[in-house]
């Protein structure tokens, strides 16, 4: 019967029992939690460095095939898309979560696990390798992939991408509405429920508004370069976003949104390219989340980033999720060791953004294959121009 059950529920359920439960439940059994909390956050901290491996080095290794140019641009125009999401989000994060957050704060000490009870035991778990080794290690053999002829390793490490994904759909997101459960349990037993819960819903609130603003900032400027009505492709568009509510995966949604971008008046052969490849490449809706979400608990804890740390962020962020699973939170889970490595999160706080990113997942995504259609748009246009230009030097030749 739960298996059912969608994640997202399990995250709201999961986040309402363990606010219920902290509430009156003695320190024994919350500590009962904090200790699974802590052996499920070093399994974690082990496991990222081979999620990077496993997504970035197949991703980066299969932008190597197919047809030269036309993957060029598309990959261009949708890292462009990601990094101006993610730039917009910061800017707008910047200016209004000091505001909205105003005389919240997660912890009154410089410890923000002082007020977390602590666990039984703890069992270590160490990595094979850390995160920037583990991003150095994936751009280098993904690169070196992407232009050998000889496909056997690229083969291997997609075998090896497999593997990770069952690991995230069989064991990882199974246990998350359990750790999430005592991560907030935790933290209405320590008297900071209250601050976490008006982070959400304001957090919320801002990022929807940004993936409606940002859809509108896409389809205005593809149907302004194709000389089509913008509000037209977006309700073409619209059913690909409602099926990505409910499957919560670009990938699930392919089928969808390829039928409905072949209906903005684009070629079907250009369709057919982009869409898969966008898919796992153009991240804008998921990258605003992050954005907003990691800005939010960053502040919380008492820190306000700068656009100069946030940049470098942000552009390893529209790499690193390249071929992230079309799985629930793959974003999140390609992006935690970005959140580690470059802006200091500690388990707490990665316990927080994983609950933060999971709730409005499903609108990231819905977000991500909407503006894939814009993009397909942009890319139509650039092939018939460059055939216009084409067949003019070939008249006047």
């Amino acid at each position: 019967m739960l298996r059912n059950i969608g994640l997202l529920p399990k995250i709201i359920v999961a986040i309402i029992l363990g606010i219920l439960f902290g509430s009156f439940s003695p320190d024994s059994f919350i500590r009962v939690f904090a200790t699974f909390n802590g052996i499920f956050g070093n399994f974690l901290s082990f496991v990222i460095p081979l999620i990077i491996l496993g997504f970035i080095v197949p991703g980066i290794g299969s932008l190597g095939k197919g047809a030269g140019k036309l993957i060029g641009w598309t990959a261009a125009i949708a890292y462009f898309s990601t990094i101006l999401a993610g730039t917009v989000a910061f800017f707008v994060g910047q200016a209004v979560l000091p505001q909205l957050l105003t005389g919240q704060s997660l912890v009154d000490a410089e410890n923000p696990e002082e007020f977390l009870l602590s666990s039984y035991f703890e069992v270590e778990i160490p990595p094979i390798m850390n995160v920037v080794s583990a991003l150095i290690l994936a751009f280098v053999i993904g690169i070196g992939l992407s232009v050998l002829k000889e496909k056997a390793l690229y083969h291997v490490f997609v075998d090896f991408q497999k593997i990770i994904e069952k690991l995230i759909n069989n064991v990882i997101i199974p246990l998350l509405p359990f750790h999430i459960f005592g991560i907030f349990a935790n933290m209405t037993f320590g008297g900071q429920v209250q601050t976490i819960v008006s982070l959400f819903a304001k957090v919320f609130v801002l990022i929807v508004i940004l993936h409606i603003t940002y859809l509108l900032i896409l389809y205005l400027s593809s149907g302004t370069v194709a000389k089509k009505n913008p509000f037209q492709l977006l309700k073409t568009m619209s059913p690909a976003y409602f099926t990505a509510l409910g499957t919560q995966s670009s990938a699930a949604t392919i089928p969808v949104t390829l039928a409905q971008a072949k209906k903005t008046g684009v070629k079907e052969s250009v369709a057919e390219f982009t869409i898969p490849l966008l898919a796992n490449i153009h991240l804008a809706g998921s990258t605003i989340t992050l954005v907003i979400s990691s800005m939010g608990v960053m502040l919380l804890s008492g820190n306000l980033p700068t656009f100069a740390e946030y940049l470098p962020f942000i552009l390893m962020l529209a790499v690193t999720m390249i071929a992230a699973p079309g799985v629930p939170g793959g974003a999140v889970m390609a992006a935690l060791g970005l959140l580690e490595a470059m802006l200091h999160f500690d388990q707490t706080m990665i316990s927080l953004m994983i609950a933060l990113y999971l709730a409005q997942d499903s609108l990231g995504t819905a977000t991500n294959v909407t503006g894939d259609g814009a993009i397909t748009v942009f890319v139509n246009r650039w092939i018939k121009e460059r055939k216009e230009k084409e067949e003019k030097v070939q008249q006047a030749g």
